[in-house]
C-alpha cells in the first residue's frame, strides 16, 4: 500500500497533464500512487497517462462531468494511501517534493497540510506576473498564507493533503466555489491540525491570460461571501481589504479627475511599489511591468466580486444555494 495517493481531477488538459505526470516520474521519493480522474472531458488524456504507466503507479478513471470536487471525491474512494495529496492539473511538481514532504511530516506530524506555489522558469511572462500578484504581500499574499500571513494558513487544492483519518471523519469536498477553503474550515473545526510546509512547493501555471485571470479572481471574491454564509465567523477584517481597495481607488480617481491631480499620487505610489517589488522578486523588467496590470486585475476583480456578492446575498438577501453556484461554474 503506498503512503501517498495523489488525486488529480482533469477537464480537457492533455498537455498540462503530460507535464504534470512527467514531473512525477522524476521524483526522488517514489512511495506514492497517482489517480487521474477525467471529469467528462471532450479531449481525454488517457493516452498521456498510458505513456507514463511504466514509470509510475498511475490509475486512470473516466466519469461524467460533475465538477472537480466530485471528481476528487471519486478519486479518494478509489485511493489506498495513508495520505491524500491534491494537485491541480496545471501544476508541475519539483523533484524533491515528496522527499521533502515526507521528512517534514516525520519531524512535525500534521493531519492536514499545504505548500506554497511558485513560477517555473518555463512559464510565460504573463504567467509569472500573475503568480507574483497572487503571492505578493502587496496584493493578497498575506490573505492566502505566505511567508507573512494575515490569517491562519488555509491549504488550497493546487497543493494540499490530509490523512485518511481526516477523510473518514470529515468526508469529501463540496461542489462549490472555494471548496478548498470550505474543506480546510471543516477540518479545523473537527479539531485536526493544519500547517504550511514551506519545503514542499509546486509550480503552478494558473491562468494564461488576463481575461481568464479576471474571471477567476472575481469568482474568488464572490465565494468569500458564500463561505461567510456557511461559516459566519470566517469573514475577517482582512478579507475586506480588496473591496476597500476598490472603493478607495474609485474615490481617489474621481477626486483626481474633478478636484485635484494630487489625489492620484497614492495610487501612483502604490503601483510603483508593486513594480519595484516585482522587479526585485523576478529580476525582469517585462514581468514587473506585467505584474502591475495583473495586480490591478487581482485586487479589482476580487474586490468587485466581493462587493457584488455582499450586496446581493447579504443586503438584498438573494443568496445563491450551492446548486446554483455549480451551474454558474459550468457556464449554465
Amino acid at each position: 500500500m503506498p503512503k501517498y495517493s495523489v488525486i488529480i481531477p482533469v477537464y480537457n488538459r492533455i498537455d498540462e497533464v503530460d507535464d504534470l505526470l512527467k514531473s512525477l516520474t522524476e521524483q526522488t521519493f517514489a512511495d506514492f500512487e497517482v489517480i487521474i480522474v477525467e471529469d467528462g472531458s471532450t479531449a481525454p488524456c488517457e493516452d498521456a497517462v498510458k505513456h507514463y504507466a511504466d514509470n509510475i503507479d498511475v490509475k486512470y478513471f473516466y466519469k461524467d462531468n460533475e465538477g472537480r470536487s466530485i471528481a476528487r471525491n471519486y478519486g479518494m474512494e478509489r485511493a489506498s494511501g495513508e495520505y491524500f495529496i491534491f494537485f491541480d492539473s496545471d501544476c508541475v511538481i519539483p523533484q524533491c517534493y515528496f522527499e521533502n514532504l515526507d521528512k517534514a511530516l516525520a519531524s512535525r506530524p500534521l493531519d492536514c497540510f499545504g505548500g506554497p506555489d511558485a513560477a517555473h522558469d518555463s512559464f510565460t511572462p504573463t504567467q509569472k506576473a500573475i503568480n507574483h500578484s497572487m503571492t505578493s504581500f502587496l496584493t493578497t499574499g498575506g490573505i492566502r498564507g505566505g511567508k507573512i500571513s494575515l490569517e491562519k494558513f488555509t491549504p488550497r487544492t493546487f497543493n494540499m493533503g490530509y490523512s485518511r483519518k481526516v477523510y473518514e471523519r470529515v468526508g469529501g469536498f463540496r461542489e462549490m466555489f472555494s471548496e478548498d477553503i470550505d474543506m480546510s474550515t471543516r477540518i479545523r473545526k473537527a479539531g485536526f491540525s493544519i500547517g504550511l510546509i514551506h519545503e514542499a512547493p509546486v509550480y503552478h501555471k494558473r491562468r494564461v491570460d488576463f481575461r481568464k485571470f479576471l474571471r477567476q479572481v472575481y469568482v474568488f471574491g464572490m465565494s468569500r461571501i458564500t463561505l461567510y454564509l456557511l461559516y459566519p465567523d470566517s469573514l475577517k477584517l482582512v478579507h475586506w481589504l480588496p473591496a476597500v481597495a476598490v472603493t478607495g481607488a474609485a474615490a481617489l480617481l474621481l477626486l483626481g479627475l474633478f478636484v485635484s491631480p494630487w489625489f492620484l499620487l497614492p495610487l501612483g505610489l502604490y503601483l510603483l511599489a508593486i513594480w519595484v517589488a516585482a522587479l526585485v522578486s523576478t529580476r525582469s523588467v517585462k514581468i514587473a511591468t506585467l505584474a502591475v496590470p495583473a495586480s490591478i486585475i487581482q485586487l479589482g476583480g476580487y474586490g468587485c466580486g466581493f462587493i457584488k456578492a455582499y450586496f446581493t446575498k447579504i443586503i438584498m438577501g438573494r443568496g445563491r444555494d450551492i446548486a446554483e453556484e455549480v451551474d454558474m461554474r459550468r457556464g449554465k
